[in-house]
């Protein structure tokens, strides 16, 4: 096994930071082909690669995602699609997220694919891509009860019916976005997709030709195989986990990323002692205290304080005290063996214990995709690959 490090801003170089977050591309292409798995022939994937990947470095896991054959990947904005052709990724960039009239000269100019849920949006790309010698491609989303982004149905219909739409434009596919595929009540999705369905078979029964369809979040896959239809859009679980705690899935998905420091310093602090700012923990006996360099500038959240837990010398650590902008405590009193410099695991397995993002996202409250995103540009990436 090869490892690269590379910075959060996927600049390859050297670190002597204790703070790392390891990467498993081996890991990254089982939950590809655990994905595959689900799908009907025919059915492609767009990988979403916004928010750096999920934490886990976009451009890297993006030409990683390239190599394993995926012929489409989804940003939440322009700004991350430029970042992507700039480091060379050939594929289609789709544009998922709303878009303003001034950055749509970039847009063209990197040739990103938009997703239409503004008419207005269409009217300012107009004289942007009239002169260019082929239509220009674009996806439109409609919204069936998410009420975020999308376009009302009747506006798809007066696209349809726009002789500028059509000489302009070369529609790839419409979407919609799945607000409830995660709940065990199945009935909020089935709605959504009978709302999708009956539109799509107007606008196809009004003479559209519609190259693809696409519904399904990482959610939808799991959950709903009637949302598959040409195009996926997994995220979340291509990065190993499942939108939700305690629910069956169909796949074996295999985590991808794995957080370590080391202790920089252990304290012996007497019983009654206040720790970190405000005191909100004060010892109950003589207590070992390791200091770790680590903290919510590193994306490591402040509502962990005395709630979360980390690995070392292979057993559980509870947080204790206020965790700071750049550092932590943990309570090592039962754990004399433990010593200075010693590894610690924030993000993954250490002997025959595991903490897991949906692990980290229980005890603060909020969903793994918090937890991965907010990795901080502070820890470097090391990448594993086979």
């Amino acid at each position: 096994m090869t490892q690269t490090t590379i910075s959060a801003s996927n600049r390859t170089g050297t670190s002597n930071s204790p703070t790392v977050a390891t990467i498993s591309l081996s890991a990254l292409a089982h939950n590809v082909q655990e994905t595959r798995r689900l799908l009907q022939p025919g059915c492609t994937i767009m990988a979403i690669v916004k928010a750096d990947a999920y934490g886990h470095g976009g451009i890297v896991i993006t030409k990683s995602l390239s190599k394993l054959g995926i012929p489409r990947f989804g940003v939440a904005t322009i700004q991350e699609g430029v970042a992507l052709r700039e480091a060379g990724i050939q594929e289609e960039i789709i544009i998922l997220g709303g878009q303003f009239a001034w950055q749509l000269a970039d847009l063209v100019h990197f040739q990103l694919t938009p997703v239409i849920s503004d008419v207005e949006i269409v009217e300012h790309l107009i004289p942007l891509v009239k002169s260019l010698p082929h239509p220009y491609p674009v996806h439109l989303k409609v919204d069936t009860g998410m009420a975020r982004l999308g376009l009302a149905p009747q506006s798809i219909s007066s696209l349809q019916k726009s002789n500028e739409f059509g000489q302009f434009f070369l529609l790839q596919g419409i979407m919609t976005h799945l607000a409830e595929a995660d709940n065990e009540d199945q009935e909020g999705t089935c709605r959504q997709m009978r709302l999708f369905q009956e539109m799509v078979d107007r606008l196809k029964k009004d003479g559209m030709s519609i190259p693809s369809l696409s519904v399904a979040n990482t959610a939808g896959i799991l959950f709903h195989p009637t949302s598959h239809f040409d195009i996926v859009r997994p995220g979340l679980m291509l990065f190993g986990y499942p939108p939700v705690p305690r629910r069956d899935v169909p796949a074996e998905l295999k985590p991808v990323m794995r957080l370590t420091t080391n202790i920089v310093q252990i304290r012996t602090v007497e019983a009654h002692q206040p720790l970190s700012y405000n005191g909100i923990f004060k010892t109950q006996r003589k207590s070992r205290i390791a200091v770790l360099p680590i903290g919510y500038a590193n994306g490591y959240s402040r509502r962990l304080s005395n709630k979360g837990e980390v690995l070392v010398g292979k057993r559980r650590a509870p947080i204790v005290g206020q965790i700071c902008m750049d550092m932590m405590l943990i309570d090592i009193t039962d754990l004399p063996e433990v010593q200075q410099g010693e590894e610690v695991v924030l993000l993954g397995n250490q002997g025959d214990h595991v903490i897991s993002a949906l692990d980290l996202a229980s005890w603060q409250d909020t969903a793994p995709y918090e937890v991965l995103c907010n990795l901080g540009t502070r820890v470097n990436r090391v990448y594993e690959s086979l």
